[in-house]
Order: structure tokens, then C-alpha cells, then sequence
């Protein structure tokens, strides 16, 4: 027989009743019911019964240990009665009567329980995460990634693609956010960056004529983590293709994307391949209030601002004609809702710093509320009759500058469908952004800067950089969306160096910049770069969503908390004198300050 097992906790079923098995795993639950004890035993693959009696030797052995030890068991193979089957285990209806029981590793008292799925302070969590990692709910999340992923690969290379790993040290990238910095040794005083994205290698492959790339790649930005971002670190589906349009881009990955929502929707609608809504990101931001939008949310943004440009309601009317919008957000089916619905949507909006949420209330025609009342029952009319409403539907307003105005109607959009309960259950439902403007305005810095991927193809080429203002150039830019998230994000990229350089003098670099900065890549553009696009997909967020899970740290081995610490393995840390010595660095954080005279 097996040093530890002839089965696993899964394996066992009614037609091994009456064999000698031996089973191996951690104490989950045990249950004293007088005399006779109950014991689940658990392992990667299920749980499993035991039951030790006062005939049992185990039974002084499986009482004294506590849950989370490492037993082995030897036993018999039983039925249970009818009254006692469990038809939600593998194993519901068997136990083993256990013959033998060894302690292969004592538990300690435990800092957190490992049975059941109660909330526990994330400090200990993240501390204890390999007993956190024990519990159903995330051994389960963490198993269903690595097969997400698996099935990623399996429909990439269906698809045409090979899989090139790219270098994980590397020259600072100007992606968006920090690079995390890894001082050399050999070279004093320099720095390699890890890899924001592969984005310049995955191009520089193209022009080396491999065709289709993708990788399951690592990414590193040093940016402050968020419920849909972790710190560090993160991985995506990064991909490339030559000889492409951005429509031949969106019809080879729709059945990627969408194939693996659909094998492991569990029940779940998924948007079916080939029609995935593509929505200009200018249409976005008016409709949804974001370049996220969620479909699940069936109510749609209007821009009311003619509806105001003459009205009693004189702040809407000064907003109108100062160069403001009015956006107007439908609450249908509120004629139930007290005044404290409304007041309290107010209320909200000021809570997010906004100045407020103004609001029509409607009951069987007849309009209530200060906007209604100053604006007139026939422009009230007009509007409902405009915005296709019902005698019963009551409707909020975001007003001010355009961006602010569409801000405060997207969140508000979010918050009403979520509090009348409207945002459909049970369903993916995907979409891509496309049409991104190209530049944008740094109002920090008093200067445009790129709005997205520098690398991208502007549309109009060269004509559009030298003659238009470049605030309205779009590029061949998209984002696939899912249920507000973003995804993935991609675009067909801008490969000819004279275009290149242009792109980046209006953003104030020179050529003698890119060709410091982005050296590898302007060269590789001057000996023949085929036309080239990709994209990147989220592996984190995508998993997330399938989980159901709301926080990427239930989908992710071994994350860092809030403060970009790793609390199990104690990261960052100090580096002694010897390893700074051997980088040419010395370290200022204990330091004294300025003015301040140090003892002795």
C-alpha cells in the first residue's frame, strides 16, 4: 500500500464500499456526537468522512489533534444510511471507519479558521496566506485561474498564435505609470526597468516577421492598488498580429474572449461572438458617462442642454449659456419612491464632491420637485416626451462642465440602476470602445500629452499631425469592455518613423529624444516594419469576473495588501550595507533631515 494514500478525498464512492483504503490530509471540521467522533478530511481535491468509535485505536489519536493537522488514515469503506447521505460531497455517500490514524504534522492554535467562508481582517489573511489559501471559496478561485489561463492558451494557439517569452529586464517605458527600477551591479549608476507591458518587444517581433505573438506576460508598475488593480505585479494576455485592421484584430479575439467567458460561464448569458457592440469612445462618454460602461445597466445618458437654454430654472440656464451641459439620468418606475430617495441621491452626489444631483420626481403625470416647478409644466412635457418617459418616471440631472457634467451622470447612472434594482443578473456582457482621441490636455502641466498608448496609429496619418488640432485626432485605439471593467486594451500601431517622430514632437520630445528613449524601436521601423496591431487582455480582471469575485486579491496567489506590502514573506525590506555597496547606492530613508545635527 501507498506511504500515504490509495485515494484522494474525492475519489471515494459507493462502489468502494466494503475496501481497505488509506486516505491523507488536513483535519477541516470535527464533530463529538458521544463516543463517536466525525471527522472531515480534506485535500486538494474534496473532503471525506471519517468516523472513529470507542471499537476505533484511532479514536484517542483523531481526538486529540486539532483541525488543520496532517493525518493519515487507514480504514473501511462504509454506506451511509439514507438519512445521512450528503448529495453536495463527491464523497456524500461513503464514509471511511478509520482502522489506524497517524499525525504526520501537528497543528498550532490557528490564527484564523480555515472552515467555512466567515470575513476575517485582511492584515491576517495576507499574513497566514497559506491558511488563507486553504479556504473553499479562494482554493477554488486560485484552480479556476490556472485553468482559465490554460484555456487561453489552448484557443491563442488554435488561433494561429505562438507563444515568445519576452525579457523581463529592460529600458523604462512610458506606459503611464512608475517603473519599478533595478539598480546594476556591473554598470554603476544605471538602471534596468521591469516591464510596464512588452509593448516595444511585441512590435519589434512583428518587424522580425513572426506574424502572431502572445505570451501570458508579467507586468510591474509601482502605482497605488485599487479593488480592480493590485500593486506590483499583474499578468495579461499581451498579443500581436502583422498585416492587420483593428476589424481583424476585434474578429480573431471576440472568439477567444468571449470562447472563455462562454466555458466557464457556469449558466451565465455571454454577448455571443461577432456581436460585440463597438462604441466610439465620444458616444461612450455621453451615453454611459464612461469609457467602461456597463451593458448590464439598461439606462442611457442624454444630453438635455437645449432643453435649458431658455428656462425659469435660472442655474441650469446660466450653466447652458456659459458653455456647460445638462445631462439628464432616467429613474423609470419611481412614483412609489418617497422624496427621501431623491434627497438622498442629492445628498450622495455631494458626498462624491460634486455640487449636486438635481431631480424631477414624477406620480401619475404630475411633475414634483424645485427644477419641474421653475422650468414649467410645458418644458417639462417636452422633455419627458423627448427622452421617451412615462407618466411614472422620475429623472436626475448632472450639470457643469462637459467632463465633470459626464462624470456625475456616469456614477449616477451606476448608483440609480443599482439602488431600482435594474442591472441585469447573471450575464457577460461585452463591448469594445473604440475612436480614443489620440492626445489629450494636461491641465497640470499646461501642455497636450498622449491620451493612451503613444504607440498607436493616429488616424489621418502624418495629414492628421501636421494639419489638425491635435485634440481632435482619434486613433485606431480600442478597449473591450465587460460589465464596467476594462479588459483589454489595444491598437493598431503607428509603424513608420517620420510619423513616429511627428507624434511625439507635439507632445514636446525631439527626434533626438525618440531616438534615445525609443532607440530600438525607431531603428527597427527604418528596415521595413509590416503594418502591425494587438492588444492586451487583463488575465487578473477576467478571472476576477468569472470568480464573481469582488477584489482581484480572491484570485491571486500571493498579493500585497493595500499599502503595496507583502505581509507572508515581509517585502519590501532593507538591503544591508554589503548588497548597497555591491550596487553603488546608499540609502537616504534614515538619513537625518535637513538642519537636524546628528547625535554624538
Amino acid at each position: 500500500m501507498h506511504a500515504y494514500r490509495t485515494h484522494t478525498c474525492a475519489a471515494l464512492d459507493a462502489a468502494a464500499v466494503g475496501e481497505t483504503v488509506r486516505l491523507s490530509g488536513w483535519v477541516h471540521r470535527k464533530r463529538d456526537h458521544g463516543g463517536v467522533l466525525f471527522v472531515d478530511l480534506r485535500d486538494h481535491y474534496g473532503i471525506t468522512q471519517i468516523v472513529a468509535d470507542s471499537d476505533s485505536p484511532a479514536l484517542p489519536i483523531l481526538e486529540g489533534v486539532r483541525v488543520e493537522s496532517v493525518v493519515t488514515i487507514d480504514g473501511t469503506v462504509k454506506a451511509r444510511s439514507d438519512a445521512t447521505v450528503n448529495p453536495n460531497l463527491a464523497t456524500g455517500a461513503i464514509e471511511v471507519f478509520a482502522r489506524a490514524a497517524t499525525v504526520l504534522s501537528a497543528a498550532d492554535e490557528l490564527p484564523m479558521p480555515v472552515a467555512g467562508e466567515q470575513e476575517y481582517p485582511e492584515d491576517i489573511r495576507l499574513r497566514y496566506r497559506f491558511l488563507d489559501l486553504r479556504r473553499e471559496t479562494l482554493h477554488a478561485n486560485i484552480v479556476r485561474r490556472t485553468k482559465v489561463i490554460a484555456d487561453m492558451r489552448r484557443r491563442m494557439e488554435a488561433a494561429g498564435f505562438t507563444e515568445y517569452s519576452t525579457p523581463i529586464l529592460t529600458a523604462s517605458s512610458p506606459e503611464g505609470a512608475r517603473d519599478f527600477l533595478v539598480p546594476s551591479r556591473i554598470h554603476p549608476g544605471k538602471f534596468y526597468a521591469l516591464p510596464q507591458a512588452p509593448q516595444q518587444y511585441k512590435q519589434l517581433l512583428m518587424v522580425a516577421g513572426f506574424d502572431r505573438y502572445f505570451q501570458i506576460a508579467p507586468c510591474f508598475r509601482d502605482e497605488d492598488p485599487r479593488a480592480d488593480r493590485l500593486p506590483g505585479e499583474f499578468y495579461q494576455l499581451d498579443l500581436e498580429m502583422s498585416f492587420v485592421t483593428q476589424e481583424e484584430v476585434w474578429e480573431t479575439m471576440e472568439p477567444v474572449i468571449g470562447g472563455i467567458f462562454e466555458a466557464f460561464a457556469d449558466g451565465r448569458t455571454v454577448t455571443p461572438t461577432g456581436q460585440f457592440p463597438r462604441i466610439p469612445y465620444d458616444e461612450a462618454m455621453l451615453k454611459y458617462g464612461s469609457d467602461k460602461p456597463d451593458l448590464r445597466n439598461p439606462l442611457i445618458i442624454t444630453d438635455v442642454s437645449e432643453h435649458f437654454t431658455t428656462s425659469g430654472f435660472g442655474l441650469f440656464e446660466r450653466i447652458v449659456g456659459g458653455g456647460g451641459v445638462v445631462r439628464a439620468i432616467p429613474a423609470p418606475g419611481t412614483a412609489d419612491k418617497s422624496r427621501k430617495f431623491f434627497d438622498d441621491m442629492n445628498e450622495w452626489a455631494r458626498a462624491e464632491g460634486h455640487a449636486g444631483l438635481g431631480y424631477v420626481t414624477r406620480k401619475g403625470g404630475e411633475f414634483g420637485g424645485p427644477i419641474a416647478k421653475n422650468h414649467g409644466s410645458e418644458g417639462m412635457e417636452a422633455l419627458y416626451a423627448a427622452l421617451g418617459l412615462g407618466p411614472d418616471d422620475g429623472l436626475f440631472f448632472a450639470a457643469g462642465k462637459p467632463e465633470q457634467a459626464a462624470k456625475l451622470a456616469g456614477a449616477a447612472r451606476t448608483r440609480v440602476a443599482d439602488q431600482l434594482g435594474l442591472i441585469e443578473q447573471g450575464a457577460f456582457r461585452l463591448c469594445w470602445i473604440v475612436d480614443f482621441p489620440f492626445y489629450e490636455w494636461d491641465e497640470n502641466e499646461k501642455k497636450v500629452e498622449f491620451a493612451h498608448n503613444p504607440f498607436s496609429m493616429p488616424q489621418g496619418g502624418m495629414d492628421a499631425l501636421n494639419g489638425q488640432d491635435p485634440l481632435t485626432i482619434k486613433a485606431y485605439q480600442y478597449d473591450l469592455v465587460c460589465n464596467g471593467y476594462e479588459i483589454a486594451s489595444g491598437s493598431i500601431r503607428n509603424q513608420s518613423p517620420e510619423l513616429m517622430v511627428k507624434a511625439f514632437e507635439l507632445v514636446g520630445l525631439s527626434k533626438a529624444d525618440v531616438e534615445e528613449r525609443f532607440g530600438g524601436l525607431y531603428r527597427a521601423f527604418q528596415y521595413g516594419a509590416p503594418p502591425h496591431g494587438g492588444m492586451a487582455a487583463g488575465v487578473d480582471r477576467i478571472v476576477m469576473l468569472i470568480c464573481g469575485a469582488q477584489n482581484l486579491r480572491e484570485i491571486t496567489l500571493f498579493p500585497m495588501n493595500q499599502r503595496a506590502e507583502d505581509l507572508l514573506m515581509g517585502a519590501p525590506s532593507p538591503a544591508d550595507n554589503r548588497q548597497l555597496r555591491e550596487l553603488h547606492l546608499r540609502s537616504t530613508a534614515d538619513a537625518p533631515k535637513p538642519g537636524v545635527v546628528a547625535a554624538g
